[in-house]
């Protein structure tokens, strides 16, 4: 066990140099391509500086993950590992196809709604199936704090898992609106499953959010405000696909309701705006959606916006800890 852990921490250690130094390389291409970003006209004002800013940056942790899994490979007992990778990489590919249409096509909006909901939902089956088939995913639905399990029918939790992973992938994708939000997030998110994976004894599939961890810090050297570069719908849903793939590997859908707080109040904060909207022909809940948007219209500096969210997504995920302490003791 003891070699286990001290594997992983050395993962995290990898994933963050190699992400700090594919950054550095990586950075020149982008600025050179131009691959920046477009940004939209119902966006704050003060955000136009921002245009130009090269996207793609997600791709500095993506790589730095993938060779932290081949250096592991010739030590792992099982590789559920590598099925969160390929659903991170899968989402990743749809964010990448979206990013390119921007570029390309200097716009902000890439592949139409429809376009991304049905690669999101097939990527989704495709990894549900197989964890079920390879006996990783139980179809038992675990309640945090009451232990309780429900089991549920296979073809009635996968449909239901599906528009989970899809509706959380999203999720993720909405809270990546101001520079270094979406990373600092999401750190305490990959914090907990690293835990949880070690205490579940599944050392391997831990290896996969340790990376991140290391490999977000890095990126948030780039990214923190001013952001030098973005990550993107390539990397922001490339992290919403390792978030939902991690829960339901560890088969505790339910935790993401907490662990995934700040995710799921942005997007609750864009259907509550969108819905008020329409219903009172043209009045608003919030000054602007998602949230953090609000806060920036009330004067928040976008580093507070980072540090309260990330704080509160911290919280959560320590609450989640004990909401499954009966699962891992």
């Amino acid at each position: 066990m003891n070699q286990d852990i001290l594997r992983i921490g050395l993962t995290a250690l990898a994933g963050c140099v190699l992400s700090g130094v594919l950054g550095y390389f990586l950075l020149p291409v982008l600025r050179a391509l131009k691959a920046g970003q477009s940004l939209r006209d119902i966006g704050p004002t003060w955000h136009n500086y921002k245009a130009g800013t090269p996207l793609m940056g997600g791709l500095m942790f993506i790589f730095a993950l993938i060779l932290c899994l081949v250096a592991n490979i010739f030590f792992m007992e099982e590789f559920s590992a590598f099925y969160v990778l390929a659903v991170g990489l899968c989402f990743g590919l749809v964010g990448f196809l979206d990013d390119f249409c921007k570029v390309k096509y200097k716009r902000d909006l890439g592949l139409t709604a429809i376009q991304k909901s049905a690669l999101q939902l097939a990527v989704s089956a495709i990894y549900l199936y197989v964890l079920y088939r390879q006996n990783i995913m139980s179809c038992a639905l675990y309640i945090p704090f009451v232990d309780v399990v429900f089991q549920i029918h296979p073809i009635a939790y996968i449909f239901f898992a599906m528009f989970v992973m899809v509706g959380c992938v999203n999720a993720v994708n909405l809270t990546d609106g101001v520079d270094g939000l979406s990373s600092s997030v999401t750190i305490p998110v990959m914090l907990f499953f690293t835990a949880a994976a070690v205490a579940l004894k599944r050392f391997d599939l831990a290896l996969v959010p340790a990376c991140l961890v290391g490999g977000l810090i890095a990126y948030l050297f780039y990214n923190w405000h001013p952001a030098k570069v973005f990550m993107g719908d390539t990397g922001s849903l490339f992290l919403g696909g390792v978030v939902c793939a991690l829960a339901f590997a560890l088969d505790m859908p339910l935790v993401l309701l907490l662990v995934g707080f700040v995710y799921i109040v942005e997007t609750l904060s864009v259907i509550l705006q969108v819905g008020y909207f329409k219903l009172t022909h043209g009045k608003r809940i919030f000054k602007m959606a998602p949230l953090h948007h609000h806060y920036e219209m009330c004067g928040w500096k976008e580093e507070r916006i980072v540090i309260t969210f990330a704080a509160v997504s911290a919280v959560m995920c320590l609450l989640a800890w004990f909401g499954i302490s009966g699962l891992i003791h």
